[in-house]
């Protein structure tokens, strides 16, 4: 199976299992390779409810090194952040760059000003929102974050549509801009698992734009979001199918920031 790097830890305030666990899951789905990319700090503190306090950052790289015993020479355990991208960010997030030697650092887009758009704590909101709007805002926020060159891997690239709230028409005119400039930052997309247990009852990103990306030469990894030990590597049978239908022949590995290739 191709690694999975997209995955949490307890930190994070709505995930579960002790590293141990983790690395026995990841074993058992015979990954290539196993990371670790909890939510990072934001400041000012607090922030919101779902991510690691600042204070709780040197738990986080314990947490990894307790993976990393367990698993020996058994497992390759890849050290990794998934890191918000916010108005004003890039300093902070290349404070926290500067904080591990990382293998690499997911970048996600959340928040739309002050809204967490993926919470269902505030899926009331959706009902006065403009989604044509909506949609390019969003998908202007994501190609902003990958031409920011701080991030190696872009997370759950379409996590817009996480409750099933898409445009009419056809929506290659949000696709078509923002892989252009994916394109050109260089960096890495995930194919992510978890949509296909949310509302949208579909992988991040769409087939669609999983194939534009192909066309346009994007990298690619696939990654479960697992919060949970028996969610690592979730559905990856199935990503691999879909990762092959839109054209890709292979995966990426990072080790210090550093890419191979893997072939699916």
């Amino acid at each position: 199976m191709p690694a999975d790097y997209h995955t949490h830890t307890p930190l994070c305030r709505h995930a579960e299992g002790e590293p141990e666990a983790f690395v026995d899951a990841a074993l058992a789905a015979g990954v290539t390779e196993y990371g670790i990319s909890d939510h990072a700090p934001v400041l000012p503190e607090p922030f919101d409810d779902w991510r690691m306090d600042d204070a709780e950052f040197p738990d986080y790289l314990a947490w990894i090194e307790r993976a990393r015993r367990h698993a020996g020479d058994r497992l390759p355990i890849r050290t990794g952040l998934e890191c918000d991208w916010l108005p004003g960010c890039e300093g902070w997030i290349e404070a926290l760059a500067a904080r591990s030697d990382w293998d690499y650092l997911i970048g996600s887009v959340h928040y739309l000003g002050d809204w967490d758009f993926d919470n269902p704590k505030w899926l009331g909101r959706w009902q006065h929102e403009d989604l044509d709007t909506l949609w390019g805002r969003y998908w202007k926020t994501y190609a902003e974050m990958a031409e920011s060159g701080l991030f190696d891997i872009l997370g759950h690239p379409d996590l817009i549509k996480k409750f099933a709230h898409r445009p009419d028409g056809d929506l290659d005119r949000f696709y078509e801009p923002a892989i252009e400039r994916i394109a050109a930052s260089g960096c890495a997309i995930e194919l992510n698992t978890a949509g296909r247990h949310k509302p949208c009852a579909e992988a991040y990103p769409a087939p669609r734009f999983l194939e534009l990306a192909r066309q346009a030469g994007i990298p690619l990894v696939i990654s479960s979001d697992a919060h949970a030990p028996a969610e690592v590597a979730r559905d990856f049978p199935e990503a691999i199918g879909i990762a092959k239908a839109a054209g890709y022949t292979e995966t990426l590995l990072f080790e210090k920031r550093l890419r191979t290739t893997e072939a699916l």
